[in-house]
């Protein structure tokens, strides 16, 4: 008998250098935006307000903190030497693309965190998580160390948890985390369908205008690892990556026995529907699929349909689409939400959240959190200081105004102040999740 389980979220705190850096080449929003000024404490505060309106909800909700930014260790191992100050200054005057990839506060985008198998899908009855290398941009591939520290923070019981190493960080094992993931079955606690997607193969030659961030051969590596059950590897539209998908949850997502996407978002999608069938244990997957007709892959991109986060909710029947309101604000993705809610079918309600900060990099609700599928026991071993309740929100939500600048340039990243801001910002949010005195690096100098 399978044991009890809820798909918990485990969302990104955004970071004090919250900025429009333009980094990502293919993730049009980021480009778009490029040198505006953000603010970090809205964004900030607006990642909080969406983690209370999931736990209110009453999904578990848990927080992952930022990393340190600026990166000056990854400074000083490009040479520069000196003050924390002066590394900061040097590499701002004489490698400027590099010192904006070591301010850059990506890591708040969760989804991009790991790789998820349940216990109810792993070989060994654990929960195991690969962090994402992300060698495609230079800015992700510094994050992967970081992260496994934060979730062994997050899921210390190694009884419970497997928290593996990332996979070596080349090209021909480029991984992009659970954005290219979608987990489909019949009930959270049961086997279920691990669906990774991949944009290339390892020794592929690529022309397309965007890159293609997922090789088969990392997805292949971590089913193996994580020794998950009823993996189903599908191929990426050439269409969709050219059109600005840079990952799968841009156009794709999906819960339960659902799997909610655009016409364009697989090579095959036919014969994807055909693997997942047959794969499927004890239940028939239901896909509700949205042509271009109804909304072009522009709209889709641009209003974040997709990148919406599709939950159960306890005592509910029908699935819940949680939406950025840029989905609201665009008449032909609203039409769609809407027609999804009249119908039928398994998705009953359509929510709101403003996530605009994010979004205007790129990033929209589901970007922000890495979804655990875990039991009531799995719940009960995790850090309890990192879960979310009305105390911790309004602690953090406190910490954020306090700490965090309401206008932040791509200029201002250089200024040393910002610095000291954000590792004494950084210091204090250890204390508040239980992070002990050595989580950062700057805290082990």
């Amino acid at each position: 008998m399978n044991a009890h389980a809820l798909e918990a979220n485990a969302d990104g705190l955004i970071g004090p250098t919250h900025s429009y850096a333009g980094l990502s080449p293919g993730n049009l929003a980021s480009s778009l935006n490029k040198g505006e000024a953000s603010n970090p404490r809205a964004a900030v505060l607006q990642g909080l307000d969406k983690m209370k309106r999931l736990a209110d909800l009453g999904l578990p909700q848990y927080v992952l903190p930022p990393h340190e930014r600026p990166n000056i260790a990854f400074l000083r191992s490009l040479g520069f030497t000196g003050s924390d100050a002066r590394v900061l200054e040097q590499a701002w005057k004489d490698a400027p693309s590099f010192a904006a990839a070591a301010c850059s506060a990506s890591p708040m985008w969760a989804a991009n965190a790991a790789t998820v198998t349940p216990s109810a899908d792993s070989a060994d009855g654990r929960v195991h998580f690969t962090p994402a290398n992300l060698v495609t941009n230079l800015h992700r591939s510094l994050e992967h160390r970081q992260t496994k520290r934060a979730l062994n923070a997050l899921f210390p019981d190694r009884d419970r948890f497997a928290v593996h190493d990332a996979l070596p960080s080349v090209a021909h094992l480029a991984d992009e985390g659970a954005a290219n993931h979608v987990r489909l079955c019949a009930d959270h606690g049961q086997p279920g369908v691990n669906l990774l997607v991949w944009g290339r193969e390892a020794y592929e030659p690529w022309s397309g205008p965007y890159p293609a961030r997922q090789t088969r051969e990392a997805s292949e590596a971590i089913a193996r690892r994580h020794g998950a059950s009823g993996p189903v590897l599908a191929r990426q539209s050439r269409a969709a990556i050219a059109g600005g998908t840079f990952h799968n949850d841009v156009v794709c997502v999906g819960a339960l026995d659902t799997l909610f996407h655009h016409d364009l978002v697989f090579e095959d999608t036919a014969g994807t529907h055909a693997a997942i069938r047959a794969a499927a244990m004890g239940f028939d997957p239901i896909f509700v699929e949205v042509s271009s007709a109804d909304l072009p892959l522009a709209d889709a991109i641009s209003s974040y349909l997709f990148n919406s986060m599709l939950v159960s909710l306890p005592g509910e029947d029908r699935l819940t689409l949680i939406c950025p309101t840029e989905t609201r604000d665009n008449p032909r993705s609203h039409a769609v939400a809407q027609g999804l809610v009249a119908s039928n079918g398994p998705i009953g309600r359509v929510e709101y959240v403003d996530v605009r900060q994010s979004m205007r990099n790129g990033g929209g609700p589901a970007c922000l959190r890495l979804r655990v599928v875990l039991t009531e026991a799995e719940q009960a071993a995790t850090n309890p200081a990192m879960r979310m309740t009305d105390a911790l929100h309004a602690r953090l939500s406190q910490w954020g105004s306090t700490h965090y600048r309401d206008t932040l340039t791509p200029a201002d990243l250089a200024d040393p102040a910002l610095l000291d801001e954000s590792r004494q910002a950084l210091d204090e949010l250890t204390g508040i999740l239980d992070l002990g005195n050595d989580f950062y690096p700057f805290q082990r100098i």
